[in-house]
């Protein structure tokens, strides 16, 4: 074994014996054996040369098959991802591991293969040319050669094509991983790639095909026709792999792609010609087949290739046009081939039923007709002969094979007649309900009500929601064939007897083609007639298949109205679909109740939506949606019947309030049988969420309320729902008049959760202290009477943490709020116990504190010295009592960064309160706010005054309050309001900022009035002259000015 590279840190090396040993425990059907190795395996892991030995024990024959799967698996799943590490791999063992990989050609077990697969693609990515050149090579000499013994031999040799599909196998995977690099250097490697391989792989698969498109019903019992049939499956996956990469490119002038049309377009229409030539040979096969009885283990695994190859064409064909639609139809050939897709649906609908199955073996698998309608639907919108710039022409289907080889260019449209047939094809054979889907309907009526539900994300993959999409399409780019023909066809089914399943059937299908097409049926169907002449009484039948049209029909008013087809204000919908709710007698089930709860929100989630019309409906509406909560089985159910809820809600706002109890009592049920159905919880959450919004004023939720919070963030539960439960708490707290009392239903009861949270959780914080912040506006001073300590600390241990600058500023933010709404002697002392006071003085001395962090801090010094300046002063001295600082080193900290922050402050609101904030300090006659007056603060006063004053003489013109500052004529920032615009909370933030200090009180009188009494503190006018001597004459003079001036 090579010696591990001698860097810094010194790597164990593995011991060959004991990684077998401990591989091959792990590969034990023994349980306590592979529990045991698992941990050791992992540490292994990290020894150097751990991959190698890997390596070499999935590719030693003679070691059990177990273990060289895991040996294997583990060297994917570990090595893959340090190929490069030369503390765990040195180059030898690279080459070493290189070199084994070409040893798998004969692998005889698949998971061992398709590992190996995988390893190749990925060394091959950072190998491939310059470490690995011999790779493609090496893979090319092996299929050559097996593919010589293969098409040259009569009799199968098992092991050479075993060989042969292993190779083939290895290639398509390194191209795969190649055609996936975006680097340049990956892109050149794949244009050499290219270069080598698309001649000789498309001269093997010419070879192969020809051999195919021979086949005769017997030949599909041989041996020798499924190895074709899988080798020229594997050798044209690889030409797609090749052109797919290509198709994107060949527009580009640089990379020397132009070479390389020729050989695509060549691929493309041999490709389309191929198709046919296999779909026709493959038809008349299957339907042999099934005419002799022959089902022998060759002949199905023959079907099955040739049917996985035909399916192949269709998903080149389909990606191609996904990756460049409109290059697509200009493909030669591109239009008749899907053309020729089109003409097999239509071959499938007229023959009997039982040819369309989800089988292999069927004459017309779904999914080939699937792609066959999911090509055309793609190409419709480049076949109209409305499109701007598009064809003048009509044609035929019948004509379009002799026009289109050599008319691309014309691109023709498809004319009236064909375009007719189609819809009525899609109407009659692909829209109606099937017998699968009825019984579907009838077995699990909950889960087929779910899947419908999904059939807008799945359309792709089931015959009846694509032929709507391709209907849909038809509807868009043909409205002036489509729409008149199915005008008609309504008028028609309309007005006849619908009695039996058939009829009953095949209505539904036309009310689904026209929920489908409503945006541009609008104008010729008479919506509210119809809803009054025919749907209320369809509605209301009791005939045993009606429960099919029913569910239809509630689909249909939800589409229609939802599309903005017809407003929702015709009280006939809401007869409709209050009935469909809440009927249980016969002639309906729970499939018509749930859609129609789904209806019923679609209703009324739109612009047009009148509560006046509906509330009379709107008790029955509450009352079968908490029903059907409760009587649905599935969790899927019981989520979109919450949804259904929580709009009419909203949509209902406080007519919902007499309600309220109804829907209250039924959230604890709910919730318990819930169990750890968190996507539903997390939807009641919601739900009530929506009933507190909507109430403004519910305190009769408390109850309620309280106990969802508390279990919605519980240890192992908040990880799932904290979101959620932290929104029923914020809207709880912002539309509530009164928190409680404690030990009660109130709200005051969160609040020793919120302070733990606020301690332990970074990632709620923000969320949190906007909780705290909305208590504080309700009721202030019963949140510090009984939890001012603890939110202190709380508050203090967040800013002392880890939490984000934007949490730290919020912090700040509501404690400013906190001493504008309560007292002083509320949280004067817990502020000073918790080392709120000493927290902001070390900010302040910090050189590296945020510039915007300490605006906050200056804001709120200014708030706590307005609300009561002998505070300010005790809270001075506690501090410098407790950090053993003296008195006047955190006054000059203070009134440091007073100053320099001044500069920071953009709203004139914030420099105002900068300024009274001082005033109010001066006020109290310190000394050491007394010897900046003369500079700092008369500086900053005049500051504010030029700003008042200027904004006071804008205000007077216009015949304002003399308090009106310019400022004040906008709003606030819409920040101050925290997104509280509908709850009772904007009122509350109006209120306070309607009476703030800040736009109440005159600035000048103000500061006259704490120089007044500074002059008195400091013991005259005499003591208080010697500060103001200091002041600049032109300054003092200023200052004078603008104080006798007010």
């Amino acid at each position: 074994m090579a010696n591990p590279p001698k860097l810094g840190v010194v790597t164990k090396v593995v011991d060959p014996q004991e990684l077998y040993q401990v591989i091959t425990q792990a590969s034990s059907q023994n349980p306590a054996e592979v529990h045991a190795s698992s941990k050791r395996v992992e540490e292994l892991l990290d020894y150097f040369g751990t991959f190698d030995g890997l390596h070499e024990i999935a590719a030693t024959r003679s070691v059990p098959l177990p273990v060289r799967k895991q040996s294997i698996i583990q060297f994917k799943n570990k090595a893959l991802n340090y190929w490069r590490s030369r503390k765990l791999l040195s180059d030898e063992q690279r080459v070493r591991i290189r070199s084994r990989c070409m040893t798998f050609f004969d692998e005889e077990d698949d998971t061992i293969a398709e590992c190996n697969e995988v390893i190749v693609a990925k060394i091959a990515r950072q190998d491939y040319p310059t470490n690995w050149p011999s790779l493609l090579a090496d893979i090319m000499d092996v299929i050559r050669t097996n593919l010589e013994v293969l098409c040259g031999s009569p009799n199968s040799d098992p092991r050479s094509t075993l060989a042969l599909r292993r190779g083939l196998a290895l290639l398509n995977s390194v191209l795969k991983e190649f055609s996936g690099v975006k680097l340049l250097a990956g892109v050149k490697t794949m244009v050499n790639i290219v270069d080598q391989l698309h001649e000789v792989m498309f001269a093997y698969y010419s070879k192969l095909s020809s051999m195919i498109s021979a086949l005769v019903p017997l030949a599909l019992s041989d041996q020798r026709t499924a190895d074709n049939l899988i080798v020229a499956h594997f050798i044209y996956k690889c030409l797609v792999k090749m052109a797919l990469w290509l198709w994107p490119r060949l527009a580009q002038p640089e990379g020397g792609f132009a070479k390389l049309e020729p050989w695509f377009l060549q691929l493309f229409q041999s490709s389309t010609g191929q198709l046919k030539i296999l779909s026709e040979l493959r038809i008349n096969l299957v339907l042999s087949l099934r005419a002799s009885g022959a089902s022998d283990r060759l002949t199905l695994l023959s079907v099955d290739r040739l049917t996985r190859h035909v399916r192949v064409f269709g998903k080149f064909f389909r990606r191609l046009q996904q990756l460049k639609p409109d290059k697509f139809v200009q493909l030669p050939t591109g239009n008749q081939i899907v053309l020729y897709y089109w003409d097999r649906v239509v071959q499938a609908t007229n023959g009997p039923p039982e040819l369309i199955q989800d089988a292999p073996t069927a004459v017309f698998p779904v999914r080939f007709l699937l792609q066959a309608m999911v090509l055309f639907k793609e190409n419709l919108s480049r076949w109209t002969p409305f499109r701007k710039g598009g064809p003048k022409t009509e044609t035929s289907i019948d004509c379009l094979w002799e026009l289109w080889p050599c008319a691309d260019e014309s691109r023709p449209a498809l004319s009236q007649e064909f375009v007719e047939d189609a819809v009525r094809l899609l109407v009659t054979r692909f829209i109606p309900l099937n017998l699968a889907d009825l019984e579907g309907w009838m077995s699990d009526p909950e889960e087929w009500v779910n899947l419908e539900d999904k059939e807008n994300d799945q359309w792709e993959y089931e015959l009846r929601p694509c032929g709507e999409r391709v209907l849909m399409t038809l509807s868009s780019q043909y409205k002036v064939y489509v729409t008149p023909l199915l005008e008609t066809t309504f008028k028609q089914i309309i007005a006849q007897p619908t009695v039996d399943s058939a009829s009953v059937i095949q209505k539904e299908a036309l009310y689904c083609a026209i929920g489908r097409c409503a945006t541009h049926l609008r104008e010729v169907i008479p919506f509210s007639q119809w809803l009054q002449h025919n749907l209320i009484a369809e509605a209301r039948e009791t005939n045993q298949y009606y429960p099919i049209i029913k569910r239809r029909i509630a689909w249909l008013i939800g589409k229609w109205i939802s599309d903005m087809c017809s407003p929702a204000n015709d009280p006939n919908v809401w007869d409709i679909l209050i009935h469909l709710l809440r009927d249980r007698g016969p002639g309906t089930d729970s499939v018509v109740r749930l859609t129609a709860a789904t209806a019923l929100r679609e209703c009324i989630d739109t612009v047009n939506f009148d509560i006046d019309i509906f509330v009379p409906y709107l008790p029955t509406a509450v009352i079968e949606l908490m029903k059907l909560m409760g009587e649905a089985d599935t969790m899927e159910a019981k989520q979109r019947l919450a949804k259904s809820l929580k709009v009419v809600i909203e949509r209902a706002g406080p007519r919902i309030t007499p309600h309220a109890q109804m829907i209250s009592e039924g959230i604890p049920q709910l919730w318990t049988a819930a169990g750890e159905e968190w996507l539903f919880k997390a939807q009641l959450l919601v739900v009530v969420t929506s009933l507190v919004s909507a109430m403004k004023e519910q305190s009769s939720l408390n109850g309620l309320i309280v106990p969802l919070v508390q279990d919605g963030l519980s240890a192992g539960v908040a990880i799932n729902l904290d979101e959620d439960a932290l929104n029923l708490w914020l809207a709880a707290v912002r539309n509530s008049s009164s928190l409680g009392y404690a030990g009660g239903p109130g709200l005051i009861d969160l609040v020793p959760l919120a302070v733990s949270l606020l301690s332990n959780n970074l990632d709620l914080l923000g969320k949190i202290v906007s909780i705290v912040e909305s208590c504080l506006f309700v009721d202030a001073p019963a949140v510090l009477q009984s939890f001012a300590q603890p939110l202190m600390n709380a508050f203090v241990k967040a800013l002392t943490g880890q939490a984000i600058m934007t949490n730290q500023k919020d912090i700040l933010v509501c404690l400013q709020f906190l001493t504008q709404l309560a007292p002083a002697t509320l949280w004067g002392q817990a502020m000073h116990f918790a080392g709120l006071f000493s927290h902001i003085v070390n900010l302040l001395n910090h050189d590296e504190s945020s510039p915007s962090l300490l605006t906050e801090c200056i804001y709120l010094l200014a708030r706590i010295a307005l609300a009561d300046r002998q505070m300010f002063l005790q809270l001075v001295s506690a501090t410098a009592e407790t950090m053993d600082f003296p008195e006047a080193k955190i006054w000059e900290a203070v009134l440091d960064h007073w100053w320099r922050q001044f500069d920071h402050m953009s709203e004139p609101r914030h420099r105002k309160l900068a300024a009274l904030g001082i005033a109010s300090l001066v006020s109290t006659g310190r000394l050491e706010v007394l010897d900046r007056l003369p500079n700092e603060i008369f500086n900053l006063w005049t500051d504010v005054f030029f700003e008042v004053k200027e904004s006071k003489s804008l205000a007077e013109n216009e015949d304002a309050s003399p308090l009106t500052l310019h400022w004040d004529l906008d709003q606030v920032p819409q920040s101050y309001y925290a997104d509280s615009e509908t709850t009772l909370e904007f009122d509350r933030r109006k209120t306070l900022l309607d009476n703030d200090p800040v736009r109440t009180t005159q600035l000048t009188d103000y500061v006259a009035a704490a120089l007044q009494e500074a002059e008195r503190t400091c013991g005259g006018i005499h003591i208080f002259n010697q500060y103001i001597s200091k002041t600049d004459p032109t300054l003092l003079k200023q200052l004078q000015n603008e104080l006798q001036s007010e």
